[in-house]
């Protein structure tokens, strides 16, 4: 077998990251965040070094909240909170704050982090699965038209789009009741009507910068139907949002980041429409090809159901895979291998990897694809 000797890098001379997370951040906002460890605003301090009650730290939140609105188009009736535990304490925060005695939640069951959250709230109350398509290894959706739906149900919960499979929901289930959705690995990456959403998440370490942190967008309304002063503070919404996500020690550089990251945006875009657009192009650069060909085999066939941050597929035969995942790095195209639970692999291309990543990883895959047909 011959090895692919290509090395493949991007204009600063880095890899092309692929990783479903933590993910690929954009190369001038690392470039910030070196400055800004040594010293930031002038203050002689680095961004680390800062009290969560100074004046810079005051600078910084309020900046990372006012873009964030600004280039999400974020209402003004919907609070902003940057909450630690990641994506996955939320799936228990929700459940204990807005699944009353009594009452059910419907779940669409999606994939890994769908069925994790459905396992959550099961602790807490009662849940309802409105639609699953784990019959076909979730390489697909389910049909909104046709969920299986509770009356009266507490909320409507769906992952808007699955890591590992692929997957990504064009639009939302019809509902009567408030909308929940997990946008962990794919917020921002397209525009976000918001009044359809009553409670919106997601893990920072895919989009928007690095891991151990939450965004969570909670509609006014929402949030006055959460219990009072009955559950720990440090689990309780209106707690956090009384205290602008400062009731303890915030995770103060993954703040600072997540700011750059949507400063990056608007400077680097301008818009989410923007960005939806040059996601739309960098995918098309992959699955066009995956269509074209006859080597790889895509795990998610229809076009409405694919995901335009996590592309997944195989080569014909697992021992295959191996050698195009340890070759791939080799090449400089990194961290490809797909999850555990299917194999294969998964190019994670969120905003931040460039369409030249894409266009490397297809040369890539017809020069393996040549040797090993």
């Amino acid at each position: 077998m011959t090895t692919i000797d290509t090395t493949y890098k991007t204009a600063r001379g880095r890899a092309f990251n692929f990783s479903a997370g933590p993910a690929v951040l954009p190369e001038p906002v690392i470039e910030q965040a070196q400055k800004d460890l040594m010293d930031v605003f002038g203050s002689g301090m680095g961004v680390c070094e800062l009290s969560h009650r100074g004046a810079q730290f005051d600078r910084i939140l309020e900046e990372a909240e006012a873009d964030l609105r600004a280039v999400g188009k974020i209402p003004g009736n919907y609070r902003v909170l940057f909450l630690q535990g990641g994506a996955t304490l939320q799936t228990a925060m929700i459940p204990m704050s807005f699944l009353p005695e009594g009452k059910t939640a419907d779940y669409f069951d999606t994939g890994k982090w769908a069925s994790e959250a459905i396992k959550e709230a099961k602790k807490i109350g009662g849940v309802n699965i409105a639609g699953s398509t784990k019959d076909t290894d979730y390489d697909r959706l389910p049909d909104f038209a046709s969920a299986n739906y509770t009356d009266g149900a507490a909320y409507r919960f769906f992952v808007s789009n699955n890591t590992i499979f692929g997957t990504q929901f064009a639009d939302l289930p019809k509902s009567d009741a408030p909308i929940v959705c997990d946008m962990s690995s794919d917020i921002f990456c397209r525009p976000i009507e918001w009044a359809k959403y009553d409670f919106v998440y997601a893990s920072l370490q895919k989009n928007l910068g690095p891991s151990g942190q939450a965004l969570v967008v909670i509609k006014d309304d929402f949030l006055a139907t959460a219990p009072d002063d009955t559950l720990p503070k440090m689990l309780d919404y209106k707690v956090q949002a009384a205290k602008e996500s400062r009731y303890n020690t915030p995770n103060t550089f993954a703040i600072y980041l997540l700011g750059q990251v949507v400063k990056w945006v608007q400077t680097e875009f301008g818009s989410l429409e923007a960005v939806e657009a040059y996601n739309k192009e960098k995918a098309a650069v992959l699955y066009d090809y995956l269509d074209a060909q006859s080597f790889y085999v895509a795990h998610v066939k229809d076009p409405a159901h694919r995901s335009l941050m996590n592309i997944t597929f195989r080569c014909p035969k697992p021992e295959q895979d191996k050698a195009f995942i340890e070759q791939a790095e080799k090449c400089g195209l990194t961290t490809i291998g797909g999850h555990r639970s299917i194999g294969g692999m998964r190019a994670s291309i969120y905003n931040a990897m460039p369409i030249e990543g894409l266009r490397a990883l297809v040369e890539f895959m017809q020069r393996f694809a040549d040797e090993h047909a």
